[in-house]
Order: C-alpha cells, then structure tokens, then sequence
C-alpha cells in the first residue's frame, strides 16, 4: 500500500508545479510580443540594485524582492486585441481581483486590477490592461493593446514610495495609496 501511494504521490508531484496563466496562450501566438520575467532574473535585478550606491535603485531592490514573475503581452492585431479582452474579462469573474483604477483618455483605456495579500498594504497580483492604443509606433509596429501581470509578495507603500519620486501624473501616484 505504501509503495501505491508513494507512486501516486510521484505521478501527481509534476500536477502541482504547473502554474499556467490563462494569458500564456499568448506567448507563443505570431502577432504578440512577449515578455517574461522570471523570479531568477528579478533576483539578479535586486542583488544588482541593492548593491548600488543609489537610493532609488535600493527601493527598487527592495520592491523586487517580493516579485515572482512579470509578464507583459503586446500586440498590433485588433482580433488578438479583442481576444485579450475576452480573455481578462473571463479572468476577472473568476479570480478575486478587484479594480484598483481606471483611466480613458480619448480612445485609449487603460484598467488596473489588484488581488490583495496578507494585509491592506500588500497585494498578490497587480494586472494592467491598456486597450485602444493608436500613436505608439515602436520600429513600424502600431501597438492596439499591453497586457501586464504581475505576481508575489508586493509592497504597495514600496511601489508608492518609487512612483513618488518618479515625474507621473499626481492621479498615479495616489494609486498606490
């Protein structure tokens, strides 16, 4: 009997480490640009930023210590982008975020959603969605739609903290707050 449970165990261990997100059908489609950060690199960042003499790279260091994983989708398609919107509106009825902020400036839509953590001031998962995107030209590509997840242990005081010595719209550094 030990020997079945120790195989069933052995045969469902790989089950528990996958921890796809609903948005990584993304990263391998022809007309999304992708970025992933993972915990390795934001370590590398902050032993880099911790070490150095300046006193926003040390905030930096600090707020990427509780970073486990960045993601960013960016894409020109307007069925992709419609896609995306599908996408995190299936997401929000099914995850516990809540709308942090929203901002519209003409076409241009841009949502910020958050997941809270083990206190007011922390949170599990900040996302941003920007939509309607028309006057970014990045090398020839006419960017649509960004879609940015990101998920840990983070400080929003630390992220406030930054954002304030930052030259942004007052409405963005209250944010945090």
């Amino acid at each position: 009997m030990k020997k079945i449970s120790l195989v069933v165990a052995i045969a469902l261990l790989p089950l528990l480490g996958i921890s796809q997100s609903i948005f990584d059908k993304y990263q391998d489609m022809h007309n999304v640009g992708t970025v992933v950060i993972n915990k390795g690199m934001i370590n590398l960042a902050s032993t880099i930023g911790s070490l150095s003499n300046d006193p926003e790279a040390k905030d930096f260091a600090e707020v990427a210590k509780g970073i486990k994983k960045i993601k960013v989708f960016i894409t020109e398609d307007k069925t992709i982008s419609s896609n995306m919107a599908s996408t995190v509106k299936k997401y929000l009825k099914t995850s516990s975020l809540e709308e942090l902020m929203r901002v519209k400036d003409q076409n241009v839509n841009a949502k910020f959603y958050i997941k809270q953590g083990k206190d007011e001031d922390h949170v599990k998962e900040l996302l941003m969605f920007v939509s309607g995107i028309k006057d970014v030209n990045i090398k020839g590509r006419k960017f649509e739609t960004v879609l940015v997840t990101m998920t840990g242990d983070i400080d929003l005081n630390k992220i406030g903290a930054i954002t304030n010595k930052m030259n942004l719209p007052q409405e963005l550094n209250n944010a945090a707050k």
